[in-house]
């Protein structure tokens, strides 16, 4: 199951930004990065409290009239009540109420979805500032200052106290998202998955706007297939429709368990659908590369091998990725791609026996030493999978510093030539003998 999300939501400049950057900059621990793909930052995965969520922020939009900020600000309040299970609603402690902030507490409090009323920029606190706020009908307001990291940690304190309720809630289908560019046949290959037309599907790129979710069932298992708008680099996001939609497809990345990167095989591998494959492999998601259109490919005896040699050169940061060539179109292939959600799901969720791991690790070492720094060579005392989806595993050592990329790739090789973890990313973290961490 995906992090719960916190979305935060307000009119531009009163400070969700700066609130943003202080939560996953210096208030929580943040999901560590991964090496080797650039992207914008639109999620943040932190933790507070023993908590893990997903912080969005709903900014970034430049508005020209009132009229376009009202219609942009009820967009994004739209987007969080479709996508979050926390909303902190922003408002602006020194220039007060206006009109919009009204409207939209009118729709959070309609949606049913938990909201917290953030009244930013309360430098100097005083109970007589927040007076107004409780007008908007949405209980207690929280004073805060981003800039000055006051008030923060209370906030976040009420925003994880709502996620018992989230984690109660149960779907034990296996989500599916659809993702890639505008127009490489997402929608034509969720119906012909599906086996019915769900998605309009034209010639125009970026028809489908907003993730759809749709159940169904293959061979007696419960799956949900999450189709997406295409994403677009960011500079071709030119009007605000496709901003929210891009929105929505990094969101459906987050919540699936699976992801089919669909590509235009008459295109081939382009620096946008590396962009949004590597959001996906960032996310730890086991996915399948879905090479589309295959129908349309002048082909040799020598054809696929040369599409998987250039798919290795540019995906080299993911080297574990499963392939598939289809037409949605024809209907070529596309049988296949059901079993091989299946069996990534699987490489994803598979755990390997403790003693098993132990050996193979120690085997390892002791034929291959790692190399040693200053006179320091890396001690592996223990290793244990802590988790699955994707399969992490922690390596107990004298010292983590000790531990370089180049071995820590050594290390997952090895792993992956003994076990199946094709189509999933794995993890290897180390911690120092003694280290209580969880």
């Amino acid at each position: 199951m995906a992090n719960p999300l916190i979305a935060i939501v307000g009119r531009p400049n009163v400070g969700k930004s700066t609130f943003f950057n202080k939560v996953v900059g210096r208030k929580v621990s943040i999901t560590e990065d991964r090496p080797g793909v650039t992207r914008d930052r639109l999620y943040a995965d932190a933790e507070w409290r023993g908590k893990a969520f997903s912080l969005v922020d709903t900014g970034g939009i430049e508005l020209k009239s009132d009229d376009l900020m009202w219609r942009e600000i009820k967009k994004q309040a739209e987007v969080a009540i479709e996508t979050a299970q926390v909303i902190l609603f922003f408002v602006d402690g020194k220039e007060g109420l206006t009109s919009s902030d009204y409207d939209v507490a009118d729709m959070l409090r309609r949606s049913k979805k938990p909201v917290i009323l953030v009244v930013n920029k309360i430098d100097d606190y005083s109970e007589d500032k927040l007076f107004e706020f409780y007008s908007l009908g949405l209980g207690e307001p929280y004073p805060v200052s981003s800039e000055h990291s006051t008030g923060i940690g209370d906030v976040l304190d009420e925003a994880v106290s709502w996620f018992e309720k989230y984690e109660n809630e149960e779907d034990d289908s296996i989500k599916i998202a659809v993702v890639g560019k505008p127009n490489a046949g997402k929608s034509s290959l969720v119906n012909r998955l599906l086996g019915f037309e769900r998605s309009i599907v034209t010639d125009i790129a970026g028809t489908t706007r907003d993730a759809i979710d749709t159940k169904f069932t293959y061979d007696g298992r419960a799956y949900t297939i999450i189709d997406t708008a295409g994403i677009r680099k960011k500079s071709r996001v030119e009007d605000d429709v496709e901003y929210y939609s891009v929105m929505r497809a990094f969101d459906a990345v987050r919540r699936a368990d699976v992801c089919l990167l669909v590509v235009d095989s008459t295109e081939g591998l382009t620096e946008q659908d590396t962009k949004i494959i590597g959001y996906v492999h960032e996310q730890g998601k086991p996915s399948v590369v879905v090479m589309n259109k295959w129908d349309i490919i002048e082909k040799d005896t020598h054809t696929i091998n040369k599409f998987e040699e250039k798919l290795k050169e540019d995906l080299k940061f993911m080297d574990y990725f499963k392939s598939i060539y289809v037409s949605a179109k024809t209907g070529q292939r596309t049988e296949r791609i059901m079993s091989a959600v299946d069996e990534v799901y699987a490489n994803a969720h598979f755990r390997v026996p403790t003693g098993t791991l132990n050996d193979l690790i120690s085997d390892t070492v002791r034929a291959n030493e790692p190399p040693s720094y200053n006179g320091r060579r890396l001690k592996v005392y223990y290793s244990s999978q802590v988790s699955v989806a994707p399969p992490t595993f922690v390596l107990f050592v004298n010292s983590t510093d000790l531990l370089h990329f180049s071995y820590e790739r050594f290390l997952e090789n090895t792993l992956r030539k003994c076990f199946n973890f094709s189509g999933t990313p794995i993890r290897i973290l180390t911690r120092e003998k003694g280290e209580n961490k969880q």
